[in-house]
């Protein structure tokens, strides 16, 4: 699958390398970065370089991205220190879900103890 940017996108740009960021993973499907406005100790935004909007936008091509994105993730919570204690995976999808961002990620957040439900 060619890895498809949209030009106007934030985080393709940052994928691109157009817009700095704090990256702790980068392959050729995927790339991981801190967010610039952490909710735990770590938080870490896991995007596939293609660029995809949403869960809804979601086709059975894009199934093996996103195990990559799964994988990375897993990779990263690792990396960082908490695969061990736990971590959690967040995707936003929609306005009631606060998806601000229209480039579909995964926030990986980690380093305290969470609650449930969440929010």
């Amino acid at each position: 699958m060619t890895a498809e940017r949209d030009p106007q996108c934030i985080f393709c740009r940052i994928v691109g390398g157009e817009i700095p960021a704090n990256r702790v993973y980068a392959d050729e499907q995927v790339t991981g970065f801190r967010d610039l406005d952490p909710q735990a100790p770590v938080h870490v935004l896991l995007v596939p370089n293609a660029h995809i909007a949403n869960t809804e936008t979601l086709e059975a091509e894009h199934d093996a991205l996103m195990g990559a994105v799964m994988r990375a993730a897993r990779d990263v919570a690792r990396s960082e220190g908490v695969a061990e204690s736990g971590y959690r995976l967040v995707v936003n999808t929609g306005r009631d879900a606060n998806n601000t961002v229209s480039h579909l990620h995964v926030h990986l957040l980690g380093g305290r103890r969470f609650s449930w439900p969440p929010g």
